[in-house]
């Protein structure tokens, strides 16, 4: 009677206890991690005679966590394969793309060596010659062009500045006849006053 009552009461008081400790549980900071909730659960867990007594709550707390998580990797892992098929989809229509990007590569590579020009097919040597030689010959004309043009720029400067010279002697001129004209009319001026006032006497 006494291997009875014992066991029954001793596995009473540890589940009292067991509650008392989820109480306590709940308030502490735990790993969150299931490792660390099967760590804390053995923990927490008394061993009588050799064998490990789990609360149920705890045990059934983190059946449920296990479930959680397993229930999380298995959406991520449909959402990865979704993803991969995607991916996979990509890459074929990418690999399409590619070899026609080939084809219309080796078809205009062919046509690179040809060059038209007003309607006329020209080799590539050809026509860098042809344009090479133009280019030179242009620019021949324009050194001459520029020479030329230096040459009457030069002279028109020359001439600028003898009218700029003729300009100031004149402008020096024209100020010296007008102080003379002052001058004079003062003078004149002067005279008819001292007449005028002869007359008056």
């Amino acid at each position: 009677m006494r291997k009875v009552i014992l066991p029954i009461i001793s596995a009473l008081i540890l589940s009292f206890s067991a509650q008392g400790q989820t109480a306590n549980d709940s308030t502490k900071v735990i790993d969150p991690s299931l490792r660390g909730q099967y760590q804390l659960m053995l923990s927490k867990s008394k061993t009588l005679n050799g064998y490990k007594l789990i609360n149920p709550a705890r045990i059934s707390s983190f059946w449920k966590n296990v479930n959680d998580s397993l229930s999380t990797n298995r959406k991520h892992l449909a959402n990865a394969t979704k993803q991969i098929k995607q991916h996979e989809n990509e890459i074929a229509s990418l690999k399409k793309e590619i070899s026609g990007n080939e084809s219309s590569l080796a078809s205009s590579n062919a046509k690179v060596n040809e060059i038209s020009f007003l309607g006329i097919s020209f080799t590539k040597s050809s026509y860098s010659t042809m344009v090479w030689s133009l280019i030179i010959g242009l620019a021949i004309a324009l050194a001459i062009v520029i020479l030329r043009s230096a040459k009457h720029i030069h002279e028109a400067k020359y001439r600028s500045n003898l009218y700029e010279e003729i300009a100031q002697e004149y402008q020096a001129y024209k100020t010296k006849a007008n102080d003379k004209e002052k001058k004079l009319a003062r003078e004149l001026q002067d005279e008819r006053n001292k007449l005028d006032e002869l007359r008056n006497r």
